[in-house]
């Protein structure tokens, strides 16, 4: 059965002045995945997220949710809610209070609709089961987002792990379709922002709703994400899988952005055989025109550290570091510098040698810009 397509993105554009923020975007989200629209600052990434949420108006396309365009509709008429990277948690109410003070705010025929309370006719009774169906609500979120036991802290009292987890507990209470994060996790120590990711993607599986993501980050983008929207000056350069786009990125910016890539010149000799740095290595799986120029892609660890007498490439380490799992060389070759991760242990000084095999190694059109460089 087809994923239904929840929000739907047709020919987006967003101008501030005489800037092209968003260029013709084109964007399908499903429902219950988890997206990441992953870039680095100004590309376009977080303006998509607040069209979406209603913050910002396109100038030009259509914003479609479950079927039905939502260009001119307020950020509160959309079965969307946002955790923003500043979490704007009210200093003056407890966690639990935080947490249902969109709840309480909301109108009583709101509320009968959501509680689904149509039947409860007494005035007396109708307001007490509200309050009662808020506050397991509260209850739930809090118990979701791992807070039990915090309901009466003060918001000075807690840490910014816990005032993150405040925030995401106020986004989910009210069960929207959607939930929107702006880089929420941006503000966190390194091993707190690492725990939250796997805790993020655990929530959206257990909640069964849309996350939307925005990140610079490429960690958190592979780790959480169904998919991911790598972007680059308003344009979606590629979109897949985060094992799709690792492994086979569409571009140099796709390659370098995600994860750390060797990315040589190369001459696609014939079927199933490469040339770069002057040696013919067997590849699989491209068709391109023979002698067509191309440009070789090799991640760190899809080299093989082998004996000088088996290697297709020799080289000089020129750089060793220890990353406790692994060691990170540097290695000139032929006046190349390689990065190459193995778990052998290197000095400077050493000779190495280098061999692939031929499904690590990745093919990429060579850009028009890059003809004749």
């Amino acid at each position: 059965m087809d994923k239904k397509v929840i929000i739907e993105l047709s020919h987006i554009t967003k101008q501030f002045d005489d800037d092209i923020v968003v260029d013709d975007l084109n964007l399908k989200i499903y429902e219950n995945e988890f997206i990441t629209l992953l870039g680095p600052s100004g590309c376009g990434k977080t303006t998509t997220l607040r069209m979406i949420g209603g913050f910002e108006k396109p100038n030009a396309g259509e914003i479609i949710i479950n079927g039905k365009v939502f260009n001119d509709l307020p950020p509160y008429a959309r079965p969307i809610n946002t955790v923003f990277q500043k979490y704007a948690l009210f200093p003056h109410l407890n966690v639990f209070e935080n947490v249902a003070f969109g709840l309480r705010n909301r109108s009583e025929d709101y509320l009968i609709k959501f509680y689904q309370l149509e039947n409860v006719t007494d005035k007396k009774a109708l307001k007490q089961t509200i309050n009662d169906k808020i506050n397991t609500s509260v209850v739930e979120a809090l118990k979701l987002v791992k807070l039990t036991g915090f309901e009466k802290r003060k918001i000075t009292q807690i840490s910014g792990g816990q005032a993150q987890r405040v925030a995401l507990a106020r986004a989910i209470v009210n069960k929207p379709q959607i939930l929107l994060l702006d880089e929420p996790l941006a503000a966190l120590d390194l091993k707190l922002r690492q725990n939250m990711q796997y805790e993020l993607k655990e929530m959206q599986r257990k909640l069964g709703i849309t996350f939307i993501f925005v990140t610079h980050d490429q960690e958190e983008a592979m780790t959480m994400s169904d998919r991911i929207v790598v972007m680059k000056d308003g344009l979606i350069q590629q979109m897949g899988t985060p094992k799709h786009i690792y492994n086979e990125p569409v571009n140099r910016y796709v390659a370098n952005f995600i994860g750390e890539s060797n990315i040589l010149p190369g001459t696609y000799v014939k079927k199933d055989l490469v040339n770069f740095m002057g040696v013919d290595f067997k590849c699989t799986g491209y068709e391109f025109a023979n002698n067509e120029p191309c440009d070789v892609v090799i991640r760190p660890e899809d080299f093989d550290v082998v004996d000088l007498d088996q290697a297709k490439l020799t080289g000089t380490v020129k750089e060793a570091i220890f990353k406790g799992v692994h060691n990170e060389l540097t290695v000139d070759v032929k006046g190349i510098e390689l990065f190459v991760n193995t778990y052998e242990s290197y000095q400077v000084g050493d000779a190495i040698g280098l061999k692939v095999d031929p499904y690590e190694i990745h093919l990429m059109k060579v850009e028009n810009h890059e003809q004749g460089v």
